[in-house]
């Protein structure tokens, strides 16, 4: 797909914007910053993250993207997440290990022991690494909506996640394309009327209220409408992916978590550009990666055949 050198920019946006609002928000994670607390990319936090080091949410966002980038399929996604459990890594989701602690040899495996687990299916885990999905797809919204459904069941059953990825996905490409925020109503008018009925009205709340409506950002419904606040709150501020970051990070919680959530869009609405250069400087992580091998993984992507 052929794109002009903004919507360029917001495509390099998507991986770069989610990267720095899960290292900015590392070091704040399960945290409530004063309003006085200086919200900065710092590192530190529970697991003592270096400055500019993404977590889990970033990392397993690189998983999905670097088997979109050449041309892979769900098992190669599923292969991905397993080699980065693999490494032992200090901050990984209770749902996300529990599904990676079994063994399994395909997606259609990974996805049936997301399947069976008990209680409750619904975190934030698929959501956080949803971003990609949207640069594979960008001239098809239902394939794209298809594609974030299936990778959010491979560790994630429940129908809600399932929704919240479809919804943030279409958004996340909209932006690419037309650099507003507008997929999201998209999103919504076009989806089957109980879906619409349900997401609706938790949107119209992220845009009315606070943080404090939607505390349990560890769900994935509380964690979409703190990012969906955070946007709403800052579109019209002078640099708005800094601000809506930082707003993201001083509602507490999971931190890095929505300000990754929230970055990806960001990103896209705003461009790779609107990024900090003193946070583009830094932000690395696992496997390995920088600012500069997001840029690449994006143009791949890009050009890379759609998943199949």
């Amino acid at each position: 797909m052929q794109l002009t050198d903004n919507q360029q920019d917001r495509a390099r946006g998507v991986l770069l914007g989610t990267a720095a609002g899960d290292a900015l928000g590392a070091g704040y994670e399960f945290g409530y910053p004063s309003p006085e607390t200086p919200i900065a990319m710092v590192g530190g936090g529970t697991f003592d993250w270096a400055p500019g080091e993404w977590t889990d949410d970033t990392s397993m966002a690189l998983c999905v993207a670097r088997a979109l980038e050449s041309g892979g399929d769900i098992d190669e996604i599923a292969d991905n997440f397993r080699a980065w459990f693999a490494q032992n890594p200090p901050d990984v989701g209770n749902q996300t290990r529990a599904v990676l602690s079994q063994a399994t040899s395909s997606g259609a495996d990974m996805a049936a022991a997301a399947a069976s687990l008990p209680g409750r299916t619904g975190g934030n885990g698929s959501l956080m690494r949803t971003a990609p999905v949207a640069l594979a797809y960008l001239d098809d919204p239902a394939g794209c909506r298809a594609a974030a459904a299936r990778i959010s069941d491979l560790t994630h059953a429940d129908p809600r996640a399932g929704e919240a990825c479809q919804l943030w996905t279409h958004a996340i490409r909209y932006a690419v394309l037309h650099g507003t925020y507008d997929g999201v109503s998209e999103f919504l008018d076009e989806a089957d009327a109980d879906v619409r009925a349900f997401w609706q009205p938790l949107i119209q709340l992220a845009q009315a209220g606070e943080p404090s409506d939607f505390p349990r950002n560890g769900w994935v419904v509380h964690a979409l409408q703190t990012a969906w606040w955070a946007i709403h709150r800052c579109r019209d501020e002078k640099r708005p992916l800094p601000a809506a970051l930082e707003l993201c990070v001083r509602a507490g919680g999971d931190t890095d978590t929505t300000a990754a959530i929230a970055g990806g869009l960001l990103g896209a609405c705003w461009g790779a550009s609107a990024v900090p250069q003193d946070w583009r400087d830094i932000v690395h992580g696992y496997p390995g990666l920088r600012a500069e091998d997001l840029d690449r993984i994006t143009t791949n992507i890009i050009a890379a055949k759609e998943l199949s």
